[in-house]
């Protein structure tokens, strides 16, 4: 069996967690609540030892679905507890960013500034001009509206210049050379 689908999910005391008959799980918590339907095949149940997840049999498609079920209802549970959160950095001269309201302007050298809104459930927070954090309870969520962020001006090799996430190396490449 797989040995992600095989561990139990730990539930902390402030969070409850539903399960439908239709694989419907909603899972409530101190920052929100997060809803997402799952495969019919996977069993999901409440035990002592928390939610466990199971497959009818060793087919591949199931023994796929395993470990992704069971990763996807643990990201519910921690997003709904803490969070999750993806840093961004602002390299170049000029590039920067600033918060007016709910909205996160960005200016990447363009000859106009790119916007970014807030919601569905993502919040900006810039501790400096050229940091930015985005803050939300879904896991695919944050990971997606960094990744639009980071697309406007992705990192260039020759200067490092653009955006980039926090822990991402840059693999700069030698310009050229004079004789």
């Amino acid at each position: 069996m797989s040995r992600i689908g095989r561990a139990p999910i730990a539930v902390p005391a402030n969070v409850t967690v539903t399960v439908d008959a239709e694989n419907l799980v909603t899972v409530k918590g101190p920052l929100g609540t997060l809803t997402r339907r799952f495969v019919p095949a996977m069993h999901i149940a409440q035990t002592e030892k928390g939610i466990e997840v199971s497959r009818p049999d060793d087919e591949a498609k199931n023994r796929a679905l395993h470990g992704l079920t069971r990763t996807l209802v643990h990201n519910m549970v921690v997003g709904v507890t803490t969070g999750y959160a993806k840093t961004l950095q602002i390299n170049g001269v000029g590039y920067r960013a600033e918060k007016q309201g709910k909205r996160l302007v960005l200016s990447l050298g363009y000859s106009h500034p790119v916007y970014f809104e807030e919601g569905d459930g993502i919040s900006f927070e810039l501790p400096d001009n050229t940091t930015i954090v985005v803050k939300g309870m879904d896991k695919q969520t944050v990971g997606q509206t960094a990744a639009k962020i980071r697309a406007k001006r992705p990192p260039e090799p020759y200067l490092g210049k653009g955006i980039k996430y926090a822990d991402e190396k840059i693999r700069r490449k030698a310009g050229k050379t004079g004789k």
